[in-house]
């Protein structure tokens, strides 16, 4: 999709974040535990969610989709086997579990390097799964156990959720480690629960599991998308706008404003709102304590890695020179090189860390869209920017958020799509 986006336009009304789409991609797979009818509630539509649906249904879902609301059964599972286009997909990984829990064995064709699952894979031995991987392709057999303990490698999203199903449908009791507790994740947990096993520690990096050899039906209601909620205050900040974030949850969005005021970004959360007043400016802290402390990433409930480009935006339009330190991930500040030609003032340290001096006027003519991680910060670029600018690839932003290019147009800002 190319579109072409019209700078210098503040965002002004209120607008809703739609359900986290990263939820819903566990939960899809956690519906597969049972062959009980489930209801998920606030299910974005998004480009994830919809591929998503489609792999369930290949692999024996009956789904129907009415709104926001999902109804999925899932009376026996039809292959063992993921292939290369299901494997390519976002998420789907997490189909692994539902065909271990109830299928014991399952095969996987991976279309990318295996040490991407370097952490999933070595949790899944540590739960006594067997994995023969080779030439590309993963041989899994899993069978059940009464006690295991494990730590994750890394405080992966991904392998704690799909380590969490597998205790909650294989083992009699399970004590997970350095487990990811982002918003998403206690999502999945929770409806866990409603299918009947019983877990420890939600919100917490140690997870304890008591599993259920039947897991039922039941229905959860999504946690709105606190990534979302983030990213369009500080596209509305940065426009010099003023916003009403709605419906958000607060506990998902303390850390978050703590670290935007530091950019200068003053945020208030009022009850289930997050008030965003319009800026005249935008100024580094210059708190002493502050001075040379990086802005940086690590495990929830610390600073989130999909919000460090967003940040990094905001630095360029905010007085004064900041660090940003990208701890978790590689190769996530390399989209910094698309801020410097559009004008701002950066150092690319490193791949891991950037220093931006602003505030600095941007311009462009054209951004190519690198991923879906990037998009929605290069997009905040393009609608503070003093030019017209051609976005190329816009629709990566869809696949993790939901109509955010009609919101954002909505609050004021202008879109035109010129190639769908």
């Amino acid at each position: 999709m190319r579109i072409i986006v019209h700078g210098g336009h503040p965002l002004r009304g209120t607008a809703r974040p739609s359900g986290n789409s990263n939820a819903a991609l566990a939960l899809i797979a956690a519906s597969m535990l049972t062959d009980q009818p489930v209801t998920l509630h606030n299910v974005p539509d998004t480009l994830s969610t919809s591929a998503m649906i489609a792999a369930a249904e290949r692999l024996g879902a009956t789904v129907q989709r009415n709104g926001h609301d999902l109804h999925l059964v899932t009376p026996t599972l039809l292959t063992r086997s993921l292939e290369r286009d299901l494997a390519d997909q976002v998420g789907t990984v997490l189909l692994l579990a539902p065909i271990l829990a109830r299928r014991r064995h399952a095969r996987m064709e991976v279309p990318y390097a295996l040490s991407r699952l370097h952490t999933h894979l070595t949790a899944l031995r540590d739960l006594g799964v067997t994995v023969r991987a080779s030439s590309g392709v993963i041989e899994l057999e899993a069978a059940p156990w009464e006690q295991r303990t494990l730590t994750l490698l890394q405080t992966s999203v991904t392998a704690t959720a799909l380590v969490a199903m597998l205790a909650a449908t294989l083992g009699q009791q399970t004590t997970i480690l350095n487990a990811a507790s982002e918003p998403h994740v206690q999502d999945m947990l929770r409806f866990l629960q409603v299918m009947g096993a019983h877990v420890e520690g939600i919100g917490s990096n140690v997870l304890h599991i008591r599993g259920i050899a039947e897991p039922g039906g039941g229905e959860l209601t999504i946690a709105p998308d606190h990534i979302e909620a983030a990213s369009l205050a500080a596209i509305g900040a940065i426009t010099r706008g003023a916003l009403t974030i709605a419906g958000v949850v607060p506990e998902h969005l303390h850390g978050i404003v703590r670290v935007f005021a530091r950019l200068g970004v003053r945020l208030f959360l009022n009850g289930d709102s997050l008030i965003l007043p319009a800026h005249d400016t935008l100024i580094a802290s210059e708190s002493e304590e502050e001075l040379d402390v990086p802005i940086e990433t690590a495990p929830w409930p610390g600073f989130p890695s999909d919000l460090i480009a967003m940040a990094a935006v905001i630095a360029t339009q905010t007085r004064g020179t900041t660090l940003i330190h990208e701890k978790l991930f590689d190769n996530r500040l390399l989209f910094v090189d698309k801020l410097t030609a559009m004008g701002a003032q950066i150092v690319l340290c490193d791949p891991h860390r950037a220093l931006i001096v602003g505030p600095s006027e941007l311009r462009g003519e054209y951004l190519d869209t690198p991923d879906v991680r990037t998009g929605l910060a290069l997009l905040g670029a393009a609608l503070c920017s003093t030019s017209s600018v051609i976005m190329d690839n816009a629709q990566l932003i869809g696949r993790t958020f939901e109509n955010v290019l009609d919101k954002l147009v909505q609050l004021g800002a202008q879109i035109e799509v010129v190639q769908p």
